[in-house]
C-alpha cells in the first residue's frame, strides 16, 4: 500500500504486513491524529477470525515515528486485554524497532493469537453443559476457533469455525496461483442458556470456504448431511468430511472434462484468443458471419456437463452511445444434454450459433438505429 501522505516508517511496516501476512488482512480506513497535518498515521484493520472479522485500530504518531503503537480494539472487546500482568514477559512491542518492517505484521500474528486464547477462555466459561461436552469432543482437532457472539438484541452464542479435511487444496489445481492457503470450514453456532438434555437439537452449521476456492469447488453446492436425534459433533465431522473429500475428487476431474470441451471446441471455432488455463472456466473466440465480426464468450459452469455452459456474443463493429461492444442476452436454453459425447456438445453449440449469429447481427443494427 503506497500513499504519500503515510509517514515512510509507517508505511513500510504496512506495505509488509498486506503482503505478508498468511491470512486477507485490509485497510478500511485511514486517518491522521495529528492537529493541522495531513499525514495518515491513524487506520483500522479488518482482520478474519472464526469466520467473522474483527477491527482494530492501529494508532502510530507520525510526530515521533520512532514510537511504537497503541492498539484499540474493538467495543465488544473490552476486556480484551492481551498485555496485562506481562510487563516482565517479551511481547511485539518489547524493544520496539520502527525500522524494521516486519514488526508491525508480527504485532498482528501475536494479537491474533492472544484473541483466540481470550475467546477459547470466554467460552470456556460459559455455564452450559451441552457445550461443554462438544468443547471437550473436539479438543483434539487442530485449528478450530471459537466465538462469544451476543448483542442487545440477539441471545448468546458461541461460534465456531472448524476447519476440515486434511489435504493441501492449493496443490489439488495443477497451476493454480492462490497467495493464501485455501479451506474449507464448518460453521457451528450453539445457543447458550438451555439446560442440556438426552436428544439435544441440532446447532446451525454452515459450510464456508475461502473466497478464492469457489472459482474451482463451492460449497453452496455441498448438502450437509442430516444431523440425527442424540448426534453430536464428533460422530458428525466423519461424515461430513468423508461426502467433501468425494466432492473434491470429483472438482479435479472435472477440470479435466471442461479442458477436454474446450479443446472440441476449437476445430469449430479456432484457436481461442483467451481462455482460463487453470479452472477452464471460460473461454473466448473470435468469430464471422460473412463480413459480420463478433467474439462468442462461453462461460463454463463447474457442475458441467450436468449444466450447459452459458454463451454471450459481443459484436466487434456496433458499439453503445457509451462506446461499449453490445452484446447479446445470456443464452443457456439451447439444445443440451450431459448424455452426449463431448465432440457432439462443441458441434451443437457451433450449430446453434451459426442461426443466433444472423439474430445478434439484426439485434445490433436495430440497437443502432434506436441510438440515433
Amino acid at each position: 500500500m503506497v500513499s504519500d501522505r503515510i509517514p515512510p516508517l509507517i508505511s513500510t511496516q504496512l506495505t509488509h504486513l498486506l503482503a505478508h501476512c498468511p491470512f486477507s488482512i485490509k485497510v478500511e480506513q485511514m486517518w491522521s491524529g495529528c492537529m493541522n497535518s495531513s499525514l495518515l498515521d491513524h487506520f483500522t484493520l479488518v482482520i478474519p477470525f472464526c469466520l467473522e472479522y474483527v477491527r482494530w485500530d492501529i494508532i502510530y504518531n507520525a510526530i515521533y515515528p520512532l514510537a511504537k503503537p497503541d492498539v484499540i480494539f474493538g467495543p465488544e472487546d473490552e476486556h480484551f486485554w492481551p498485555y496485562r500482568g506481562t510487563i516482565d514477559s517479551k511481547n511485539a512491542l518489547t524493544d520496539w524497532n520502527s525500522k524494521d518492517p516486519t514488526r508491525l505484521l508480527t504485532l498482528v500474528l501475536e494479537l491474533r493469537d492472544l484473541y483466540r486464547d481470550y475467546q477459547k477462555k470466554r467460552v470456556a466459561e460459559v455455564d452450559d453443559e451441552r457445550l461443554k461436552f462438544e468443547i471437550n469432543t473436539m479438543l483434539s482437532r487442530e485449528g478450530i476457533e471459537m466465538l462469544m457472539s451476543s448483542g442487545l438484541d440477539k441471545p448468546e452464542e458461541v461460534k465456531f469455525a472448524v476447519p476440515l479435511l486434511d489435504m493441501d487444496l492449493n496443490k489439488m489445481v495443477l497451476g493454480s496461483t492462490w497467495r493464501h492457503q485455501q479451506k474449507i470450514y464448518l460453521q457451528v453456532i450453539y445457543p447458550v442458556g438451555r439446560k442440556y438434555s438426552t436428544t439435544p437439537s441440532a446447532p446451525r452449521l454452515k459450510l464456508v470456504s475461502s473466497p478464492e476456492l469457489k472459482s474451482w469447488f463451492s460449497v453452496e453446492e455441498s448438502r450437509l448431511p442430516a444431523w440425527l436425534d442424540g448426534m453430536c459433533m464428533a460422530e458428525y465431522l466423519p461424515t461430513l468430511e468423508e461426502m467433501l473429500e468425494n466432492q473434491i475428487r470429483e472438482a479435479v476431474a472435472l477440470v479435466e472434462v471442461r479442458r477436454k470441451f474446450i479443446t472440441a471446441l476449437a476445430p469449430h471455432f479456432g484457436r481461442p484468443i483467451e481462455a482460463d488455463p487453470v479452472f477452464c472456466r471460460k473461454v473466448s473466440f473470435l468469430a464471422s458471419s460473412g463480413t459480420f465480426a463478433f467474439l462468442v464468450h462461453i462461460s463454463i459452469p463447474l457442475q458441467f456437463p450436468k449444466q450447459q455452459p452459458v454463451l454471450v456474443l459481443q459484436s466487434s463493429q456496433h458499439f453503445n452511445s457509451h462506446n461499449v461492444p453490445i452484446k447479446s442476452p445470456i443464452m443457456n436454453d439451447y439444445p443440451w444434454s450431459p448424455r452426449w459425447e463431448t465432440p457432439e456438445m462443441a458441434e451443437r453449440i457451433f450449430d446453434f450459433l451459426v442461426e443466433e449469429s444472423l439474430n445478434f447481427k439484426r439485434y445490433c443494427n436495430e440497437t443502432m438505429l434506436q441510438q440515433r
